[in-house]
């Protein structure tokens, strides 16, 4: 390693870390504490749900110091990549030890059953063998992750979780191989197998978690192009991929089609759906010299954009980073289960000593000490405290899903469960997100008129023309008869109406979402569009007022339509408010103490609902906000808040439920094991009967929603 370098004031780099082997509270730990303690280190932020970890340092400090650092305490580690592709699954290389565990315990466990009956001499002797022949090779194959992360550990002279879980399921292998070799009465290779079984089941659920929470940022970056047409300077165009475009490059993008880098606009006039980006569902009017962004949608014509920023330097990339520095300040929040976990090891391997010690000094022996060792090993282990936390995050789930709430991180539960603020986006979460033609304007139009306006609507793919052409459809009108009708870039749809022309525009009247019908000779029809509040809205906010959530208005949307809003709902509002703006109100918030929970639907609110406490959107959002957002409500009504929020603090009250419940089993059952009263295999049904138990407490919130 390099020598140390102090830090002065100059900037300090930042360097992310891929750190696979982290899984639990105690790593988190480990690797903050192992990197700050370099001088040239001025902080390191564990993102455990990434398995990442930010540190801040000296520039002169290499990355391969930082990768040594870690490797010095047992974390294998390599810088991340900048590319936002599909990162490994925690799941999948824990689904085959699971099932292997599960299917050879099940298989031992009926060969077991003829020793339980009585099984004597031959008999006894052949299903052992039986049992061997398939529980070590089992043993070894589902144990594997246990003992590869506890190797790494003791090679380093460095303790985990895992030590203990390694040591008695070792011993108890061994031992049941020895009985088997040498005839004796009892072997526990179906108690090893259980205990794999439900460690290994914990394990798996707790990363099924974390793999969903995972998915946000990698979303985000999908809302651009896969890339442009470039005019090169020959005056020839060329598609080239988002990753080749460079600031200067001439792209031609085509209405239809979305940006695929930040720019100016060199040529053209048009229309930009901005929505992912600003939350504002009104179409935005685009020209000349007019700053756009990357995942804009161009609605109405071809425009000519010169490119400003590419590829990690566009905007989409700056929210993308936005979201995982908000990731980062997330996992901070340490679970109760891993709290819980962190004495374990030394408390295990303490107390197995102890017994073994103790019952060598009163004569029993090497091979009783060890056997009461094991059971001390095998009776403490915490898998009715690993799996408090999941299985009541998973039966919790489960009921909101049948209530159309779909939570995708179970560890939101117990944030959601702590919240006392509530920052609502107004577009598509406080409101529906669909515009809708105001009902008195459209009563003031003809019979005529409405048929025109149908017809010609037909023509457009423009957002407002299709909400009016639906409403005039269910309103059970019918198109009149048109002629020549042809949509124009920037201007609207025209065509003749029994020889007159007709036409469908934008309107003079700027800031209001309205369309213009024209027919010649008759008065000018202005159609206005609200989006109206979703349902129940006023209701919900009340239930979340009387939960103690006070809820406020927090958007990207013009101030007019956030007053509006306001006024109907009777919150306060702030808005225009960009992603940092969002994300920094959340912070402000956080840092006076509060709890809080961000509702958005639109890519601009990807940061903030990674930076809150807990998020939520609705079934509508755009892929980024059902990504970033911890829990997906389907349906228009808005009760799915204060819903999911009482269904969190129930299951945060069974989660303590469960962790009393655990902490009992082990004040009765471990003195037991102690005073020599537990052989492992019973140890092992003791342990899986507490797991059991704490399922069963978990299964009472499955009517929570």
């Amino acid at each position: 390693m390099n020598a140390v370098v102090p830090i002065v004031d100059e900037p300090l780099s930042e360097t992310v870390l891929v750190v696979p082997g982290m899984h639990c509270a105690g790593c988190m730990a480990k690797v903050e504490r192992g990197l700050e303690q370099m001088p040239a280190v001025a902080r390191a932020r564990v993102n455990l749900t990434a398995r990442q970890v930010r540190v801040a340092h000296h520039p002169d400090v290499s990355v391969p110091d930082l990768v040594a650092a870690l490797e010095a305490i047992g974390f294998a580690s390599q810088p991340r990549s900048e590319e936002l592709g599909a990162r490994p699954s925690a799941v999948k290389p824990l689904l085959a030890p699971l099932a292997v565990a599960g299917f050879a315990a099940m298989n031992v466990m009926l060969l077991s059953v003829s020793i339980w009956s009585g099984a004597e001499g031959g008999t006894r002797w052949l299903f052992h063998w039986l049992s061997a022949l398939i529980g070590v090779p089992a043993t070894a194959y589902a144990g594997w992750p246990f003992f590869a992360s506890a190797w790494s550990a003791l090679r380093r002279l460095r303790t985990n979780m895992d030590v203990p879980i390694s040591i008695g399921v070792l011993l108890a292998t061994a031992l049941s191989l020895y009985e088997t070799v040498t005839g004796g009465h009892t072997a526990w290779f179906d108690g090893t197998l259980m205990l794999l079984f439900f460690l290994l089941a914990g394990r798996t659920l707790d990363a099924m978690m974390r793999d969903r929470a995972r998915a946000g940022v990698d979303a985000l970056l999908r809302q651009a192009a896969p890339g442009a047409m470039v005019l090169t300077p020959g005056g020839k165009l060329e598609w080239l991929g988002a990753a080749s475009l460079a600031p200067g490059m001439l792209m031609r993008v085509a209405a239809g089609e979305r940006l695929a880098a930040d720019g100016a606009i060199v040529s053209g006039r048009t229309a930009l759906d901005q929505s992912l980006l600003t939350g504002e569902s009104a179409p935005v009017r685009a020209e000349p010299g007019q700053a756009v962004h990357a995942g804009t949608l161009n609605l109405d014509a071809p425009i000519d954009v010169r490119v400003t920023a590419a590829g990690a330097d566009t905007s989409l990339a700056e929210i993308a980073r936005l979201m995982e520095a908000a990731g980062q300040a997330r996992s901070a929040y340490v679970r109760i289960a891993d709290r819980a976990a962190r004495l374990y090891a030394p408390a295990v391997h303490s107390l197995a000593l102890a017994s073994f010690i103790g019952w060598m000094l009163m004569g029993a022996g090497a091979y009783q000490s060890t056997v009461i060792a094991i059971a001390v090993l095998i009776i403490t282990c915490p898998c009715a405290i690993g799996l408090a936390v999941p299985v009541a995050q998973v039966v919790a789930c489960g009921a909101l899903m049948r209530a159309g709430i779909m939570v995708k991180d179970g560890s939101a539960l117990e944030r959601l469960a702590g919240v006392d603020r509530a920052l609502i986006d107004k577009t598509g979460s406080l409101t529906l997100g669909r515009p809708v033609p105001d009902a008195a304007a459209l009563a003031v139009l003809s019979e005529r008129e409405r048929g025109i306006a149908l017809a010609l609507a037909s023509h457009s793919r423009h957002p407002l023309s299709r909400a009016l052409a639906d409403a005039l459809i269910v309103g059970g009108h019918f198109p009149a008869a048109l002629e020549d009708v042809r949509e124009v870039p920037g201007y609207g749809v025209r065509g003749l109406w029994q020889g007159m022309p007709v036409a469908l525009r934008r309107p003079e009247v700027a800031g209001r979402m309205a369309v213009a019908l024209h027919v010649t000779d008759w008065p000018v029809r202005l159609i206005g569009f609200t989006d109206a509040l979703r349902p129940d809205c006023c209701e919900a906010l009340a239930q979340l007022t009387a939960l103690g959530v006070q809820s406020s208005i927090l958007s990207g949307d013009n101030a007019g339509a956030v007053a509006e809003v306001a006024r109907l709902t009777g919150l306060t509002g702030q808005a225009s408010a960009s992603p940092r703006d969002k994300t920094d109100a959340i912070h402000r918030l956080q840092n006076g103490g509060h709890f809080v929970l961000m509702v958005g639907d639109g890519l601009n609110d990807g940061p903030a609902l990674a930076a809150a406490d807990a998020s939520i959107a609705p079934g509508t959002a755009s892929d980024v906000g059902r990504q970033a957002a911890d829990v997906v409500f389907l349906g228009d009504s808005l009760s799915a808040l204060p819903r999911a929020v009482r269904a969190a603090r129930a299951t945060l009250q069974v989660v303590r439920q469960n962790f009393a419940l655990a902490v009992g089993y082990n004040v009765l059952a471990v003195p037991l094991a102690v005073l020599g009263h537990v052989t492992p295999l019973i140890a092992a049904v003791a342990m899986a009967s507490s797991s059991i138990l704490v399922i069963a407490n978990s299964l009472r919130l499955a009517r929570v929603a």
